[in-house]
């Protein structure tokens, strides 16, 4: 393996070559190499290392293994599922390196993706293994039928006010949620999420409240919030924060009671009609593309937060 010497060759795996060979770079390229190591800054490459993962990682896990090795850290596993992604906080990673890496008023959607992520690494939960593909199909059949429905309805009313071909369609309209919902629930698809909408000025403070509280298991399964797209400091961001089933109302009113004492929610008001409610939104309707203003004049929200809060256990 290297080693033997003879004449002006030097002996490798390979054979004999030329001390002198390209192998080792001609004299510009040795020339421009020596003047990059000599004009090399290391507290200048440092000082940009708080950018790359890896970097922060290693830092991290090195300062971790202290703690732990002076009883300072618990001694179970953590989980992530968003670890590796450049867009997420990673495990070995803190709370506070994670919000400067990834500012959202600043960090961009065009080269970081839409949305920023972090999970409740504590979650003793693991995803489902969900049917999205069995969702859409099922969903999308079911609202293809009621379209048909809703069409055969508006002729058979033509010329009454819309208001009472709405109303004419309420039942169909209930059982066409129901079935929605259950096909969701089949198909392992519950996930879901209180949406808030801070505006670009009160971001920073708002998503700092909702990741320190995700990562210390005080909300939710993650949190997520829109990247900067470029759309001016007028436009609010959306912060989601997700729980794991739609239909476990004590996780979701424990999230949202958490919500409001972190004094992102308004609490219940002397005049209920007065409060500014967020809402929750199922992800089976986000995947069925259920938005306000649909077609079908489905309720693209489950719960407000003013039915939840006021609603007696």
């Amino acid at each position: 393996m290297g080693g033997e010497e003879k004449g002006d060759l030097v002996y490798g795996d390979d054979g004999y070559i030329s001390d002198e060979s390209s192998f080792y770079g001609d004299d510009e390229l040795r020339s421009r190499l020596e003047d990059v190591a000599f004009n090399f800054d290391p507290s200048s490459y440092w000082s940009t290392q708080h950018l790359n993962l890896s970097s922060i990682a290693a830092s991290n896990i090195a300062a971790a293994a202290k703690e732990k090795a002076a009883g300072k850290l618990p001694n179970h596993k953590f989980y992530n599922p968003y670890e590796g992604l450049v867009h997420a906080r990673q495990l070995a990673e803190s709370v506070p390196d994670f919000l400067q890496r990834l500012p959202p008023l600043t960090t961009s959607a065009s080269t970081n993706g839409p949305w920023i992520y972090i999970a409740n690494p504590h979650s003793a939960e693991r995803p489902l293994q969900q049917d999205l593909a069995g969702l859409v199909t099922t969903g999308e059949s079911i609202l293809s039928s009621f379209s048909a429905k809703i069409a055969a309805v508006e002729t058979q009313m033509a010329g009454r006010p819309k208001t009472t071909i709405t109303r004419k369609l309420t039942p169909e309209r209930k059982a066409v949620e129901d079935a929605l919902l259950a096909a969701a629930k089949d198909k392992n698809c519950t996930s879901g999420k209180w949406m808030l909408f801070p505006m670009p000025e009160n971001l920073a403070r708002t998503w700092r409240l909702v990741a320190t509280a995700t990562a210390q298991n005080e909300l939710g399964t993650a949190a997520k919030v829109a990247a900067d797209e470029g759309r001016g400091d007028r436009v609010p961001r959306l912060i989601c924060v997700y729980t794991r089933d739609f239909a476990d109302m004590g996780d979701v009113k424990r999230v949202l009671g958490k919500l409001v004492e972190l004094e992102l929610v308004q609490k219940p008001a002397r005049d209920p009609k007065g409060m500014r409610s967020i809402y929750y939104k199922c992800d089976a309707y986000t995947h069925l593309g259920i938005n306000s203003g649909n077609e079908w004049a489905l309720k693209a929200s489950l719960y407000s937060s003013r039915d939840v809060l006021l609603t007696k256990e």
